[in-house]
């Protein structure tokens, strides 16, 4: 574990609004929290959803996400717990385990299934859609799967003997923090990802820029932000106030885990219809037309060695 000196910020971010996210199902019967869902998508552009998926109830997951496509944005699988097995229609094929990331593009269009691999435990995880600018919306599609051992981790704060420890812990799966790369970055949106396990009395600065998008989803325990407590399956929209330079999180319980997301804004049009994001109403026709003629399941140079 690699130890990195807690951040300073001369003004955290304070937080705008909390979100309840809403139960739904979706694939095959899955039951899912939806946590960012379209409504929000301008105001945390470039992200256009997250989902949480948390059950020991096999029937609440085992039917899986069957075949299906989309066209558009980029997708970022992230599993707590749990096996999900990936295929799709450029002849890939992945398995992921407990702590491992998926991070697919979809580009101009791929049709694939991610079915568990398992018949009965905990399965938990979420699912992050990334919007992609105009010029790369019909690039190739491209994948590419982490293995926990894969992700960057640090540690922040000290512990001193006979003291409890005061930082975080530090899964960093895509952005730059304290000094370290993750194992994805993107020069379009630039998006940070983070899961940040706090220790019972502990604080994690990150700092942002003021004109990035951001926000917080609490997945165990209670967490502080400012004056704001956030409870467990709370997402925190973080504001964007010109003067603060990052945000402080902070453990108000025990076993405290939060996802902090944010991103550069791509304030392009963002046109939704089902698993296609365009900028336009023509282009969602177009990528309607081409799923039903089966262009997107011609898609053979996708690739999962550059991105």
């Amino acid at each position: 574990m690699i130890w990195r000196p807690a951040a300073a910020l001369r003004q955290s971010r304070t937080v705008e609004r909390l979100i309840t996210g809403q139960p739904t199902m979706d694939g095959a019967g899955v039951r899912l929290t939806r946590v960012l869902t379209q409504d929000l998508q301008r105001r945390l552009d470039p992200f256009l959803m997250l989902d949480n998926f948390d059950s020991d109830k096999a029937d609440d997951y085992i039917a899986g996400f069957p075949e299906h496509p989309h066209r558009g944005f980029e997708t970022v699988t992230y599993m707590i717990a749990g096996r999900m097995r990936h295929r799709d229609s450029a002849g890939h094929e992945g398995l992921l385990e407990n702590g491992g990331v998926q991070w697919m593009t979809a580009g101009r269009g791929i049709v694939h299934s991610e079915i568990p691999q398992q018949e009965a435990g905990v399965m938990e995880g979420f699912q992050l859609w990334l919007n992609l600018p105009a010029r790369d919306k019909m690039r190739a599609p491209w994948y590419r799967d982490f293995a926990a051992a894969d992700l960057p981790r640090f540690r922040t704060g000290s512990k001193a003997a006979g003291t409890e420890a005061t930082g975080a812990e530090v899964v960093l799966i895509a952005g730059e923090s304290h000094g370290l790369k993750g194992a994805m970055t993107r020069a379009h949106t630039e998006p940070l990802f983070l899961d940040i396990h706090l220790d019972a009395q502990g604080r994690f600065a990150q700092p942002l820029p003021a004109d990035h998008n951001a926000f917080v989803y609490v997945y165990r325990g209670e967490a502080r932000i400012g004056d704001t407590r956030v409870p467990r399956k709370r997402m925190a929209i973080l504001d964007n106030a010109a003067a603060s330079d990052g945000v402080l999180i902070e453990a108000a319980t025990e076993n405290t885990r939060v996802l902090l997301l944010a991103g550069r804004p791509l304030n392009e049009p963002i046109v939704q219809h089902g698993p296609f994001v365009m900028n336009s109403r023509q282009e969602i026709y177009q990528a309607i037309m081409d799923f039903q003629q089966g262009h997107l399941t011609n898609s053979k140079d996708a690739t999962g060695s550059t991105a």
